[in-house]
């Protein structure tokens, strides 16, 4: 079995046989995640230090998320906030409880880099929708429910449509009302619609887009 999976991802990239997107989409997750891990485990101890030297808190920031199915995992980021902070968990653009380090952090997406880790060992996927906290995921009813069939991502179409989130909500009066009456629902749209028109090619761009930080037409707009 696993051979036949081996040879048809071969086909699939070398002579462009019709191999189901999803086998495909499960070993590039494995293969670079691990690379990954592997490649940049020196800047995640760089970053480790630097987190640690800085206030002498916790590196990592651990939380319970929903995932596939409904079933909750813990997901890897590192700390981008004081220690033991409370609070909404909308964060806006100068947030008093974002650390200088975690400033620069969020900034470049860095604290997101642990959470190869739960790519690795199949809790993410390289892309699919953010992983959201149970409150939010209990909002979801009827067909925006079948978003919780597939795996959470560490990028998305709607990761890239309100990469600059922080900032949009700081310019609203109520940032957490705005989150939740403007924001969320749009971010549940196109990640149905991305669920619906699936394929790895989209993927591929959108992973892309994300590293070099550029627009891509999804769903009939630029995001």
């Amino acid at each position: 079995m696993e051979s036949d999976l081996w040879w048809g991802c071969c086909a699939y990239y070398l002579i462009g046989y019709n191999v189901n997107d999803m086998y495909v989409k499960f070993l590039f997750d494995r293969l670079f995640s691990f690379l990954g891990l592997c490649l940049i485990s020196w800047l995640l101890l760089l970053i480790a230090l630097v987190i640690k030297i800085s206030d002498g808190g916790s590196v990592l920031f651990k939380q319970q998320r929903v995932g596939k199915d409904g079933q909750l995992f813990t997901i890897h980021k590192f700390r981008s906030m004081v220690d033991n902070h409370g609070g909404s968990t909308v964060s806006v653009a100068g947030d008093k409880r974002i650390t200088p380090v975690g400033k620069f952090l969020r900034r470049f997406k860095l604290d997101e880099l642990p959470e190869l880790w739960d790519v690795l060992v199949g809790n993410m996927s390289f892309v699919g929708p953010r992983p959201d906290v149970p409150g939010y995921a209990d909002r979801l009813q009827g067909e925006d429910r079948e978003i919780l069939a597939w795996l959470p991502g560490i990028t998305g179409p709607a990761s890239l449509k309100y990469r600059n989130e922080e900032d949009l909500l700081a310019a609203v009066d109520d940032p957490e009302r705005y989150h939740d009456d403007v924001i969320y629902p749009d971010k549940v749209r196109l990640n149905l619609y991305y669920f619906r028109h699936y394929s790895f090619f989209t993927d591929l761009k959108i992973i892309f887009a994300t590293l070099f930080h550029f627009k891509i037409e999804f769903a009939g707009e630029l995001i």
